[in-house]
């Protein structure tokens, strides 16, 4: 990283482009997917696109997804520890993944047979592109010039101004990743009821309210969620994933432009990773907020 005094390794569950990490000089850990019996990304499963991998879920694929293990976490730290550098590891929400378990078991291994090195790990309590701006957060803190502890206390200051709003259209592929009942998903279903969520302060996903019907409601939901829960400042981006619903994403794009001139909003693709369990359709906005 540019004047950074450490090192920053994540997992892929941020989203940013590619070309992000590169420029900043952060590490991803990349959590995978097995479907059809091929194992996809991961540390050593097949690449896939995006438009291939929602096709395949369209077409009846059911993934399964796994987490970074203690091993593969440890072989990306240890490169770093051997080289005399210390380490900052922001990771997948806890309440959503056992990939930050895995990061504390390396860094605990680590620190024993590197005990001159730094090795701390924020559980970020955040998913998708809302862990990429909590990622963002961090990268600006640490180039500027903060030592380890500074950005990491920073960081566990922030974490919970780290808001998430989203609404998915498959009540279905919620329902297969257990996130809600088959009765919720077939009497939603058939009402059009499109649920609101949102991430609570254990970086668990619940809902907001009882939904509302129709998929234009939704996202004027999400929208209004994020005007009273906002707590922008100079420059702070807001950022959107979506998954292929693009006309959708830049409705609620050009909602957030017109709200709050002079702010990035940058819309991105959600992985294959998180889509498994949210499913085509999912539209969601991330954003520095008073709380949760």
């Amino acid at each position: 990283m540019n004047n950074a005094k450490f090192v920053i390794v994540t997992d892929s569950t941020g989203e940013m482009p590619l070309e992000y990490y590169k420029e900043h000089g952060v590490e991803r850990v990349c959590l995978g997917f097995v479907m059809d019996n091929v194992n996809y990304e991961g540390e050593d499963g097949l690449p896939i696109d995006h438009e291939e991998f929602y096709k395949k879920l369209a077409d009846g694929g059911k993934p399964t997804t796994y987490q970074v293990t203690a091993e593969q976490a440890k072989a990306h730290l240890e490169k770093y520890a051997k080289a005399g550098k210390d380490i900052l590891v922001s990771a997948f929400s806890s309440g959503l993944s056992g990939t930050y378990g895995s990061f504390c078991v390396a860094a605990k291994e680590l620190t024993e047979a590197y005990p001159e090195r730094k090795i701390m790990v924020i559980d970020s309590l955040c998913a998708s592109l809302g862990h990429g701006l909590f990622l963002h957060y961090l990268v600006e803190k640490a180039e500027s010039g903060a030592t380890i502890e500074e950005t990491y206390e920073y960081g566990m200051n922030l974490r919970l101004h780290i808001c998430h709003c989203f609404t998915v259209n498959d009540l279905f592929q919620l329902k297969r990743g257990g996130r809600i009942s088959s009765t919720v998903a077939v009497i939603g279903s058939i009402l059009n009821i499109k649920p609101v969520m949102r991430v609570d302060d254990e970086g668990h996903l619940v809902p907001v309210g009882r939904g509302v019907m129709g998929r234009k409601k939704s996202i004027h939901a999400i929208f209004n969620n994020m005007t009273e829960q906002q707590d922008l400042r100079e420059g702070d981006p807001i950022y959107i994933v979506q998954a292929v619903c693009r006309d959708d994403a830049e409705y609620l794009k050009k909602m957030a432009e017109d709200k709050f001139p002079g702010h990035e909003v940058m819309i991105g693709e959600l992985s294959p990773v998180i889509g498994s369990h949210s499913g085509i359709g999912t539209l969601a906005i991330f954003f520095r907020g008073k709380a949760r």
